[in-house]
């Protein structure tokens, strides 16, 4: 029987267009809603942040109600955005910043690690490749258990994974 590896890649990635065409899309039912009417609501985009902005709170969140629906539709995860403080702004407005999600910490990859080794999955090696982690082992219904080992502690892990570049040898 010969040594063969099987390997992927976890990474956790979020689709920068998607994230755009949703703001476009809230931005289009925040104007034409008629609670908004006269508001100075507004979210804006610069590639890895994302920026909300409104009257005040309750109408804040309301924006990132409308905001988060358009980013489920449009397949983005939600843990992909890490929202921050809510902070006052100029013109007696409030703001949000919410940081695009891009890479696995090297906490969270520790994280990912553990979790494999704890299951007891002894032909499985994990390794962190800068803000990615590969896994690889010789049984491919190994990988297949990892994949779905991490799908189950996906929410508690807080970040959106994805798995890619699934080698066979």
């Amino acid at each position: 029987m010969s040594k063969q590896q099987n390997s992927f890649d976890v990474v956790s990635k979020i689709d920068v267009q998607e994230v755009s065409n949703a703001i476009n899309q809230a931005m289009k039912e925040i104007h034409t809603r008629f609670d908004f009417k006269g508001s100075k609501s507004n979210v804006s985009f610069d590639g890895k942040e994302v920026v909300l902005i409104s009257d005040d709170e309750h109408k804040l969140k309301s924006v990132t109600e409308i905001l988060k629906e358009k980013l489920i539709k449009r397949k983005v995860p939600l843990t992909g955005l890490l929202y921050g403080k809510v902070e006052q702004a100029a013109g007696n407005t409030v703001r949000q910043a919410a940081q695009l999600q891009q890479g696995i910490s090297s906490e969270k990859a520790k994280e990912i690690i553990r979790i494999i080794k704890d299951k007891g999955l002894k032909k499985i090696q994990a390794s962190i490749q800068s803000d990615q982690v590969r896994i690889s082992g010789p049984s491919r219904d190994d990988l297949q258990a990892v994949i779905q080992l991490l799908r189950e502690y996906e929410p508690k892990l807080g970040i959106s994974l994805q798995f890619e570049n699934y080698r066979s040898n």
